[in-house]
């Protein structure tokens, strides 16, 4: 534990010591966009991803405060989806969750709850466990990237709370997720 924290103190330290945020070296170096206010902001390539891209082209980073609410920011995307039967966090949505796990590093007045979800498939008991599992993978990458552990919180709700009710694959690959819920 005091690891992790000397690593996130570490982490917030150096990032302090920039005078901007710099995107990803994935971010094409022309999508930089500085606005008024001096803040740097990347634009982020496409993804594919269920339901949508995970980070859509044209989007931008930006880790001010109310950054969460803009529709141009990465941080707009607050659903992480996942294959069946698994917890581990597709490809297509690791950055999508770095962004939000660097956003909790430099607002530590913000939290947020994870809520974990699973189709119908399997029993109760099971897809209660699944979907925790899942938002604590996604709580994992975002502890990594500097978010304090009492600033996320997790909620299993299993496959209580469909988004869709169709029995067909796309209509259960919706349910398979975790969504970001800003306090």
């Amino acid at each position: 534990m005091n690891k992790i924290l000397m690593i996130s103190v570490l982490a917030f330290a150096l990032t302090a010591c920039g005078d901007r945020i710099k995107p990803d070296e994935e971010t094409a170096a022309d999508d930089t966009v500085n606005d008024a206010s001096g803040a740097t902001a990347g634009g982020i390539g496409s993804g594919d991803g269920i339901g949508g891209t995970a980070l859509e082209e044209g989007k931008l980073v930006s880790y001010e405060e109310g950054a969460i609410n803009d529709a141009a920011n990465v941080l707009s995307e607050k659903i992480v989806y996942f294959s069946f039967d698994s917890n581990t966090v597709a490809d297509d949505y690791i950055e999508l969750v770095k962004h939000h796990g660097r956003y909790l590093s430099f607002n530590a007045n913000a939290s947020v709850q994870l809520e974990g979800h699973a189709d119908e498939r399997g029993t109760r008991e099971y897809n209660i466990a699944l979907a925790e599992k899942r938002a604590q993978s996604v709580k994992q990458i975002m502890l990594y990237e500097g978010a304090a552990n009492n600033q996320i919180s997790i909620v299993s709700y299993g496959e209580e709370k469909p988004v869709s009710f169709g029995h067909d694959d796309e209509s259960m690959s919706l349910n398979r997720r975790v969504e970001l819920v800003y306090q």
